[in-house]
Formats: C-alpha cells, sequence, structure tokens
C-alpha cells in the first residue's frame, strides 16, 4: 500500500519530469506526442503483411495476388468498423493514410494484372515453372519421375517460344524488357526448387540433374535472346541481364539495385517501362496529389522559365551577359584537384549546419550534427549516380584511375565546387540525414506510408527556402542553385513525358543537356536511374513537387506570421514520411472526415 507521504513525493517528481527550463528561466511543459488509436493495427498490418510476402515469394504468382486482394479486402473491411469520428487528430490522419494506401494496393494488383497479361505470349511456361515453387512452398510430396517429364515439357515449349522470336514475333521492346526482368526472376524461382531437394533427395537428383541443366540452359538462351533481338541490350557472356539476386522478385515496377549493362558512352541499356496515363493517374491518387500528369509537366515548364531567367541574371552579374550558358561553363571548370574532394565536401556540409543554426531555421540535435558520414561512389556506381547520394552517410562522386580523361573530366565538372555547394545540405543537415535521424524517432511506424514527395520534396524546400535567404552569396552560387532547380524542373518534364509514351530515354537524356546544362555522361546516368526500375514512377517529379508543396505551406503558416521557421521546420519532421496533405492536415489541424478526398492545390493553375 502506498502511504500519503510517497504518494507526495511520487507527485513532485511527475512534476518536475514534465517540465524544463525554458531559454528565459521559466517552466515550459513539454507536450508528449500524442498517441494514435491506430498505430496498433497499422503495426500489425506490417507484420502481417510481411508474412505474406515471404509465404508467398513468386511476384507474378496469380496465387500471390489472389491471397493479397483477400488481405487487402479484408483490412478495409476492419478499417469501417472503426468510429472514425471519436479518433484523436493523429488517428484520423493515420486512418486516412491506411485508407489510401490499402486502396493503392489493390489498384495496383490490377494493374499488374494487366501488365503481365501483356508479356504472357513470352513467356508462356511461367505458370509451369510457379507451380513448382508453390507445391514446394506447400511441402506437398514430390514425384520425381513425373516431375522429369514435366521439366523435359518446359524445355519444349521454350524453344518453341524462341523459334517464334526468332520467325519475327512481333512485340513492344517495353514489354519485352519486362519479359525479361520476369524471366530472371522465374529462373531463381526454379533454381530455389531444384536446390532444395537436389542432394537431400537422391531419387530426385537422379531424375531430375539433367532435365533441371537443360531447362535453365534454355530459359537463360531465351533470355538473351529477347534482350538482344528485341529489346538491344547486349548480354556479356556468361551472365543473364539483370540476373536476380537469391530472393529476388519480379515486380509491375521492378526494383533494381543497378545497371549491370551499363557502359561509358552507351545508353542502349536504357529502356525502361512506361506504365501510361490511367496507372499515372493512380499514382497520384496514392500520393494525394490532385493534379493531372499534364499540368504538372506545365508546373516543370513554368518553373523552367523562372530558372532561366534567374541564370541570365547571375550571367549579367559575371559578365556573359544573356549568354547564361558560358556562365554555366564558367561555374564548371571550379572544381577542386583530385583527391580534395572530401575536404570541401566536409567544409560544405559544416557551412550549411552553421547556416541554419545561426539563423535558427530547425533543431539540430548534437548526435545528429556528429554521426554523418562519407563514402566514396564506385566508378560503376557512377554510370547510375553520378552525384552525391545522401543520408547518414553522403556517398561522394568524383572519378578515380580507372576511369578515361572524357569521363574524369565529365566527373569533375559535374561535381565542381558551387554544384556541390547546392546539395550537400540537401544530402545531410538540414537534409536527407537530419529528416532519417528524426523520422526514426518520432512515429516511425508510419514508414509503411513513405513517401519521396517528404523525403526528397522537403530536402528540396531547403533548397527553395535558402534561396529566399540568400544562401547563395556570389553569382557562381546562384548558378549552381539554380542548375539543380533546372534540373528538378526537367526530371517533372521528362520523367512524366516519357511514362506517358510522349518521350524517349534519348530525348529525355538530350532534354538534360540542352536546356539544363549536363554532361552527356551525367545527363546519361541521369536518365539510366530514372527508367532503371530502382525508383517509382513518381519519384523524378517528388523532388520539385514536394518541395513546392512544402514552400506553399511555409508561406501559408510562417509568412503569414502563424509559426516561426524553426517551429515549422520542426514540425515538418515530426509526423514522418507522409503525404504532404496529410501532413499539412496534421499541422493546421484541419477538419477531416472519414471520406477525405485530396483537393489542395498548392500551386495553383499553372
Amino acid at each position: 500500500m502506498t502511504t500519503p507521504r510517497v504518494l507526495v513525493i511520487v507527485l513532485l517528481v511527475c512534476s518536475v519530469l514534465i517540465q524544463v527550463p525554458a531559454q528565459n528561466g521559466s517552466r515550459t511543459k513539454v507536450k508528449p506526442e500524442n498517441v494514435s488509436e491506430m498505430r496498433a493495427s497499422i503495426e500489425r498490418y506490417t507484420a502481417d503483411r510481411g508474412n505474406l510476402t515471404r509465404s508467398y515469394p513468386v511476384a507474378i504468382s496469380a496465387t500471390r495476388r489472389a491471397r493479397f486482394t483477400k488481405f487487402y479486402e479484408d483490412q478495409l473491411a476492419s478499417l469501417k468498423t472503426v468510429d472514425f469520428d471519436s479518433l484523436s487528430q493523429d488517428g484520423k490522419i493515420d486512418y486516412l493514410l491506411f485508407k489510401n494506401h490499402l486502396e493503392y494496393e489493390l489498384r495496383q494488383l490490377g494493374i499488374q494484372t494487366q501488365q503481365l497479361s501483356e508479356v504472357q505470349p513470352l513467356i508462356p511456361f511461367a505458370e509451369t515453372i510457379i507451380s513448382l515453387e508453390e507445391t514446394r512452398r506447400r511441402m506437398e510430396p514430390i514425384n520425381s519421375a513425373k516431375v522429369a517429364a514435366t521439366l523435359t515439357e518446359l524445355r519444349k515449349t521454350i524453344d518453341e517460344r524462341r523459334r517464334a522470336v526468332e520467325g519475327g514475333l512481333k512485340v513492344k521492346k517495353t514489354v519485352a524488357n519486362r519479359a525479361v526482368l520476369a524471366m530472371n526472376a522465374l529462373r531463381n524461382n526454379l533454381r530455389n526448387w531444384y536446390t532444395f531437394y537436389n542432394g537431400y533427395d537422391p531419387l530426385f537428383t537422379w531424375w531430375n540433374e539433367e532435365p533441371y541443366r537443360s531447362v535453365d540452359q534454355a530459359l537463360t538462351g531465351y533470355t538473351t535472346l529477347i534482350s538482344e533481338k528485341v529489346v538491344g541490350i547486349r548480354v556479356p557472356a556468361g551472365q543473364a541481364q539483370n540476373e536476380p539476386t537469391r530472393g529476388q522478385t519480379f515486380q509491375a515496377n521492378q526494383r533494381a539495385s543497378s545497371s549491370p549493362n551499363a557502359r561509358p558512352g552507351d545508353t542502349s541499356d536504357i529502356v525502361g517501362d512506361p506504365i501510361g496515363r490511367e496507372a499515372l493517374m493512380s499514382e497520384l491518387r496514392s500520393e494525394m496529389i490532385p493534379y493531372t500528369p499534364e499540368e504538372l509537366i506545365a508546373i516543370g515548364e513554368k518553373e523552367m522559365a523562372w530558372c532561366e531567367n534567374e541564370m541570365r541574371k547571375a550571367s549579367r552579374d559575371l559578365g556573359y551577359g544573356d549568354d547564361w550558358r558560358k556562365a554555366l561553363e564558367h561555374v564548371k571548370n571550379l572544381y577542386v584537384e583530385p583527391g580534395k574532394q572530401p575536404q570541401m565536401i566536409r567544409d560544405l556540409a559544416l557551412e550549411a549546419i552553421k547556416f541554419v543554426e545561426d539563423n535558427n531555421l530547425v533543431t539540430v540535435p548534437e548526435l545528429a550534427r556528429e554521426s554523418w558520414r562519407m563514402e566514396m561512389m564506385t566508378p560503376e556506381r557512377q554510370l547510375v549516380s553520378p552525384f552525391f547520394l545522401g543520408g547518414e552517410v553522403i556517398q561522394v562522386s568524383f572519378p578515380t584511375n580507372t576511369m578515361a580523361h572524357e569521363q574524369k573530366m565529365m566527373s569533375m565538372r559535374g561535381n565542381n565546387i558551387h554544384f556541390s555547394r547546392a546539395t550537400v545540405h540537401h544530402e545531410l543537415i538540414p537534409g536527407h540525414h537530419l529528416q532519417g535521424f528524426m523520422a526514426a524517432r518520432h512515429k516511425p511506424y508510419r514508414a509503411m506510408f513513405g513517401t519521396p514527395f517528404w523525403s526528397e520534396g522537403n530536402a528540396l524546400y531547403w533548397e527553395l527556402l535558402l534561396w529566399d535567404l540568400n544562401f547563395a552569396k556570389t553569382p557562381e552560387n546562384r548558378i549552381g542553385m539554380l542548375f539543380w532547380r533546372m534540373h528538378r524542373c526537367a526530371r517533372i518534364i521528362f520523367s512524366l513525358s516519357f511514362h506517358l509514351e510522349k518521350m524517349t530515354p534519348q530525348e529525355s537524356i538530350d532534354l538534360l543537356v540542352n536546356r539544363v546544362g549536363h554532361e552527356r555522361d551525367n545527363a546519361t546516368a541521369e536518365v539510366r536511374r530514372s527508367f532503371d526500375g530502382s525508383y517509382g514512377p513518381l519519384y523524378q517529379i517528388a523532388y520539385l513537387i514536394g518541395g513546392l508543396q512544402q514552400y506553399a505551406m511555409h508561406k501559408e503558416l510562417v509568412k503569414s506570421g502563424k509559426m516561426t521557421n524553426r517551429e515549422y521546420n520542426d514540425a515538418l519532421l515530426k509526423e514522418n514520411r507522409i503525404p504532404i496533405e496529410m501532413l499539412r492536415a496534421a499541422i493546421t489541424n484541419q477538419k477531416l472526415t472519414r471520406d477525405f478526398v485530396t483537393n489542395w492545390r498548392f500551386y495553383g493553375n499553372p
């Protein structure tokens, strides 16, 4: 039993713990983060989906799609039983995020079904491989002799399809590329199936060693044929194009970690997979962007025109008149000598941190300031990512001794002092590193709803804000910042146009070279990165569009005097990586309803 005296002591201690000294010496109560009523449901869903993903590893399987359809529909049905009006603001936001996510996943299953139907003529044998692996996953008994006959028929079907392609079977290049990805995943599935039994079941090996080897060779040869003859990508001897690692599976928007067929000066490996207008609208709906692809392209063009006008102003300040391309060439040649890039990056990082702190723009925790690190990027990785990548570790792109002279010069010019100054803060503080640091500590259960419109958009928003605050001290600094802003405008234009099938990868490269001023190899790498499947179809537009969303909120809340810069920028980091319209609803305490539909026209009519 607690005595009255002990109770008083406990209450006194608690009152101390919930107070902290303010800067003026008074005491201010610390407002704890709300605990969302939906958090447990979201965390349980995340765990359940992980179990299902691991249990149904064949991504193009109809069985998997059926199981996930039921899973998402059951989740939506359960969600409808929640008393929305009784939820806290955090709970309402999480409810709407969860509902939006489930509806998107169901739409994606339908889109994937359509995409796979287009590939089916090239892979009529897929169901046989899928059935073998799924039978194994269900741990059903195996008839080794019967399986040997199945493998023999499978090889015959593959050979028949190969002859059809050699005979001139007509198929779109992008569909053929999708088929290559699917076949590499199927080959991996078949390898997993065979490895499970081989050696452990002597009878299985006796019957199936040769039939499996024959199928594997036929599938590899057929994949190479389509890759080289239809897609137009040369596959080095002994290597299947984009051969998946163990456990990697094909998806409608296949995620690839690299481009193994990339070579300096070559663009033949850049194919991509345009998803079309309907799928783009589905993606935009999921991101709560109430604009059409055409409206967003118009925004990109309008922002590009603003950048070009500012470029001319900076060019005149440097004595080049309105020929901003000459001024850009001047800036490109202001690079550090080999070996000095890490020191330069360090100095630029410290400069950016000092600027945001001196201007009281955002809270930078001591551990965040201490814990970022640096690595140098390999020459191979630079063929896909010619500039920085960031987060807790900033990956620096700069030429190595193994590169040809032209590639060295393009890399040095593309990573010059002023281009770098405009991007280091994007990657570290106040950009990606600070984002990641805060997201790990505030509402981490919302990671499932993560969007590049928050992460890339927030880093880009800082570029817009720092421009307004005169972070660019010289005309060269301004050109460096404008170059990247033009780059993000171009990304909107070429990525959406590509997915609408109105622009090719080569035209995208030319746009970056001719309108932005990229070195050609760097432009090629940027387009390769955009279309190699490493990123979703809206990723490239998320930089500037997400930045404009957060910039519009800044005007609404900070320029109006409702919040200080620091209050607003801290608030952006404490809701985790969610669609920006929901971030706005959280910060402004917007009234929400169960049937909420995205409607925030943050830019207006372009």
